[in-house]
């Protein structure tokens, strides 16, 4: 630490982006902040050899978030995230329509049947009926450290779709604001009073009567795939929301298949990918078999 030495601890975490909130929690809800080994305060000034340790206080479950024992995907996980690949017809946060049965009430099963003292922190959503990876927190710190790479753009997800017709051109930008209908509380539209959403996309094949592309977002509205997509006249398959057909799938073709970040502890920089769902999968079959 022989770099930080000279300045008190609330300097130095504070450019270790340990927020304000975070430190009155540890002051006051079961945290530590050792030096050698004795506790300190904050006012404690570093001194070369000094060995820092914060120990956050343990938090606890919501108390409307019942645990539920389901089975979980998981593709990574150490002492500070999760990576779980969400399987389609799971919310990942509870509804009214859907009270339980969520990811959320799974991670809070799995964290109670480890032993591990924390509450759901998920870094990214996915729709009840999107399919793929999603990145979740351990504790709240880690999940501050992982907004603040996704406001930065440095959290990047890519998604695989199948959608309508014959898209063109094969690579463009989608830039249309978008914002809820005035007649629905779910669906959502393009308007001009909406919100800046930015959608990138690239075909990867075309049949006769349906395109699988490769999609990244710039921003992260809601439905902001599906909306943009049948706004070009090219709604996903299965999203009879936004007009898609069922005939072929019995839910949005949409799966996020690639995630990648930088680890908020360890610096290091993190890729997953994983292979389409089965319903997907038969999907693309049936493409190259026409």
């Amino acid at each position: 630490m022989q770099h930080e030495t000279g300045i008190t601890i609330k300097d130095f975490l504070k450019k270790q982006s340990i927020s304000k909130a975070a430190l009155t929690d540890i002051k006051f809800k079961g945290g530590k902040i050792l030096v050698n080994e004795s506790e300190e305060n904050v006012r404690y000034t570093l001194k070369s050899g000094d060995r820092l340790v914060v120990l956050f206080p343990p938090e606890l479950p919501s108390s409307g978030l019942s645990p539920e024992q389901l089975p979980l995907n998981i593709i990574f996980e150490d002492e500070y995230l999760l990576i779980v690949q969400k399987e389609y017809g799971m919310n990942t946060i509870p509804s009214r329509e859907h009270p339980t049965g969520s990811l959320a009430n799974a991670l809070v099963g799995y964290y109670l049947k480890h032993g591990i003292e924390s509450t759901t922190h998920i870094v990214t959503r996915l729709d009840r009926d999107t399919s793929g990876l999603v990145l979740i927190a351990k504790h709240r710190h880690i999940h501050h450290l992982l907004s603040e790479q996704q406001k930065g753009g440095d959290v990047k997800r890519k998604y695989l779709a199948f959608a309508e017709g014959e898209i063109s051109p094969l690579n463009d930008t989608i830039n249309e604001p978008i914002g809820r209908c005035s007649d629905s509380i779910i669906k959502r539209e393009v308007r001009a009073d909406g919100q800046t959403a930015i959608t990138h996309y690239r075909v990867l094949s075309q049949g006769k009567h349906f395109s699988l592309v490769e999609l990244s977002l710039e921003t992260g509205r809601t439905h902001q795939i599906r909306v943009h997509l049948a706004y070009k006249g090219h709604p996903l398959l299965g999203d009879d929301l936004y007009g898609g057909k069922r005939d072929r799938i019995n839910r949005q073709a949409l799966h996020c298949f690639f995630l990648q970040f930088t680890h908020p502890v360890t610096k290091q920089s993190l890729t997953f990918t994983v292979a389409l769902p089965d319903d997907m999968k038969r999907i693309e079959q049936g493409m190259k078999k026409s």
